[in-house]
């Protein structure tokens, strides 16, 4: 049978590069050949066993790459045809998905209640930190390239740039809002620029990284706000004369940025959560305003499909972001050990990696 290399899970603090056999596909399916990939903050979590995991599994779920075989019963598409697939790969027809809740598909079946169902990569079936990956209903998932974008120009709309900007989008915000997006990690960024594409016209970053600090003022942030040398709460209460708020959207998934976003929203304000939580979460009864503060808190998975990947490269193409600059390390899949000693650690100014077969 033959063989691929594959990022695998072998047990917390292990991730370790392997052979695996190339996965065969059934009728709906496609293999695609990665041509590009990269390392998310989730899969840290999976390293460090702070979000469980089977061991064996292929790590990875954001796929550039060309297809390489299809399922029998696929069609529209062609082999050799440039594509990517969402983190989330729904398979448009569950219930959740019919609900047009397309990132939960597979909950509440009769096999028993199964939240995030629609991230499968990486999480339930392997992912595509390897050589070739299988893409379930492929005709669900699969977003050709358009002519002229670069891997590493469509490589963030899998899930980094699906995921930032699914945290305004829930947050509804409106033209002439002011938003407040706690941690500037590539997912915080795309926050930023999310917010400023929904018609956001105050953005207020908050970040202690001055080279994170600098990106956010180059993709959409109007201010800026030092953790490290001011309270956050109390400079954003400045920074809007005390009216705090319209969105404060929580990019980095801990307690303190929770209360934080929570505090700084005006009464009837709306709190987007991003973060992954390793742990419980406490709601503070000052910035609750004990129940009584017409607060929303969403919360988001990134959203998948063909379609949602189709938009995102359609704003990739139109200019109006341009997120090449979050791509600070290259390496290839044979350096993989490698680049998650350096992404998980956050070592020399890591935005985000290229991994190339």
């Amino acid at each position: 049978m033959p063989k691929m290399k594959a990022a695998i899970f072998v047990e917390p603090g292990r991730i370790v590069l392997d052979e695996k056999p190339i996965p065969d596909i059934g009728p709906l399916g496609a293999l695609v050949r990665i041509t590009t990939t990269t390392i998310c903050g989730t899969d840290v979590h999976i390293l460090k066993g702070e979000y469980p995991v089977a061991r064996g599994l292929t790590i990875g779920h954001e796929p550039v790459g060309v297809i390489e075989k299809l399922g029998s019963a696929v069609q529209g598409y062609r082999e050799g045809q440039r594509v990517i697939a969402g983190a989330i790969t729904p398979s448009g027809h569950s219930a959740a998905c019919l609900c047009g809740c397309h990132s939960q598909d597979g909950a509440g079946t009769k096999h028993g209640w199964k939240p995030l169902g629609g991230w499968r990569f990486g999480n339930t079936i392997d992912g595509c930190q390897a050589e070739y990956v299988l893409v379930p209903d492929a005709m669900a998932n699969l977003a050709p390239v358009p002519d002229g974008l670069s891997d590493e120009q469509v490589l963030m709309c899998p899930d980094i740039m699906s995921t930032g900007f699914s945290s305004a989008e829930s947050g509804r915000i409106r033209i002439g809002d002011t938003v407040a997006v706690f941690a500037q990690g590539p997912i915080g960024l795309c926050a930023t620029a999310g917010a400023r594409l929904m018609g956001a016209t105050s953005i207020i970053a908050v970040e202690s990284v001055p080279a994170r600090m600098e990106m956010a003022r180059r993709i959409g942030a109007d201010h800026v706000v030092d953790f490290t040398e001011a309270d956050p709460v109390e400079e954003i209460r400045r920074l809007t004369d005390g009216r705090g708020v319209d969105v404060s959207i929580e990019a980095l998934g801990r307690q303190e940025t929770f209360e934080a976003s929570l505090r700084v929203l005006r009464p009837g304000g709306t709190l987007s959560s991003l973060g992954v939580y390793s742990g419980d979460l406490r709601i503070p009864l000052d910035g609750f305003l004990a129940g009584l503060g017409d607060h929303t808190i969403r919360t988001t998975l990134c959203p998948g499909g063909k379609e949602r990947m189709r938009r995102l490269m359609e704003v990739i193409a139109s200019g109006r972001v341009d997120t090449r600059p979050l791509v600070t390390h290259r390496f290839k899949l044979d350096q993989i050990e490698e680049a998650y000693e350096l992404f998980g650690h956050q070592r020399d100014g890591v935005l985000k990696v290229a991994v190339t077969p």
